[in-house]
């Protein structure tokens, strides 16, 4: 009789970071410092770190790449034990850790881990990063990362390895297009959307209400940017939502007051993909053609795919 494969390798605390692989750096590192609203923590040749107003060392990591991409996502847990715990669960399952457990070197330090998904996607688990010193929140800039949105070919699968090996719930669904999975109260940490090619879909932050939410978008407008979908409020997560796009061409996101999820009562629901669904408020209309073609991306095969791959998917 075969042994059943062990639970999820560990309790996720939130999604700690995004690094994103762009080959316009210092467009992009200026748009997100000086537009977005971001804060240089640390840089390099080619790399920089960015933290929001909480109290993660940094919640965005760019890097200059030839080809625009997803780097990895970084999830917290709580102790560095609970990282060790993780590698014996993956390698149970049959799945070698690419880096770790072990020091992380890389701005912020920590202990951590790193393995891909099934489409490539390198994921990061990690305890004791450095934390900063939470900045003031009056200010209408972004608080944090709080969920991506990720392109999938095969959403039954990819919901299920981030399931039953990374822990997540799903807390919703639209039709059988996009899936919603949390790790923490917020309805969701990721998504997923069925999609033609695995690629990123959209990187959102949270503002800390729709006041900041709303004063962010004037801010933008201030520098001559307006949305590309936007403003409005969605019906799954119940979250304000626009949307925008960097200087490489990636989706970024504000968002607020994303619903909040009492696990011993929520019911996970299949929403309907109509309008008034879409943008409870109405006021965003339908997305464009533009920003549609911006969060189907380009096909991505991971950041550790052989050049080959990248050709191959072109």
């Amino acid at each position: 009789m075969q042994p059943s494969p062990p639970g999820p390798i560990a309790r996720l605390r939130s999604l700690r970071y995004v690094e994103l692989h762009t080959p316009a750096f210092t467009e992009a590192a200026d748009f997100y410092e000086e537009v977005w609203g971001l804060e240089t923590v640390e840089s390099d040749s080619g790399t920089r770190w960015l933290r929001g107003t909480g109290d993660e060392h940094h919640v965005l990591h760019l890097t200059e790449r030839e080809r625009v991409g997803l780097g990895r996502l970084a999830f917290a847990v709580a102790t560095p034990a609970e990282v060790d715990e993780a590698a014996r669960r993956l390698e149970a399952r049959g799945i070698v850790p690419v880096f770790g457990p072990g020091p992380l070197d890389q701005a912020g330090g920590g202990y951590g881990l790193r393995f891909t998904d099934p489409e490539g996607r390198l994921v990061e688990i990690s305890a004791q990063v450095e934390a900063v010193v939470p900045r003031g929140r009056d200010g209408a800039v972004p608080v944090g990362v709080t969920h991506a949105v990720l392109n999938t070919v095969d959403i039954d699968a990819a919901v299920a390895f981030y399931r039953d090996v990374l822990g997540l719930r799903v807390s919703d669904w639209s039709e059988h297009q996009m899936a919603f999975l949390r790790c923490n109260a917020d309805h969701h940490c990721i998504a997923f959307n069925q999609a033609e090619w695995t690629s990123l879909n959209h990187v959102a932050y949270e503002m800390s209400s729709v006041d900041h939410f709303m004063r962010g978008l004037g801010r933008l407008r201030h520098h001559g940017i307006t949305p590309q979908w936007g403003p409005g409020r969605h019906g799954p997560g119940n979250n304000t939502f626009s949307y925008f796009t960097d200087p490489s061409g990636l989706v970024c996101e504000y968002t607020s007051e994303v619903a909040q999820i009492v696990e011993d009562t929520w019911i996970a629901r299949v929403w309907r993909r109509v309008p008034e669904l879409s943008d409870l408020w109405g006021t965003a209309g339908p997305p464009s053609k533009e920003i549609r073609c911006h969060m189907a991306g380009t096909p991505d095969p991971g950041p550790l795919a052989p050049i080959d791959a990248w050709k191959d998917n072109s």
